[in-house]
């Protein structure tokens, strides 16, 4: 039985200049890179935390 796993998009829509260096490795780790940049990831308790810890500088499509 293969279930499709959920999918979020995150869009980076603020620039993570001047921002804590754990909240740039975040948005790294997103796979986020220039604004407006759009990333499609499985959505996991992972996931949902490190959106949750840059909520600021990102928004869900």
């Amino acid at each position: 039985m293969t279930t499709q796993q959920q999918m979020l998009k995150v869009q980076l829509v603020k620039s993570p200049i001047g921002t804590k260096e754990s909240h740039r490795a975040t948005v790294r780790g997103l796979g986020l890179r220039k604004l407006n940049s759009v990333s499609e990831l499985q959505d996991t308790p992972a996931v949902r935390g490190m959106i949750n810890k840059i909520s600021y500088l990102v928004k869900v499509l």
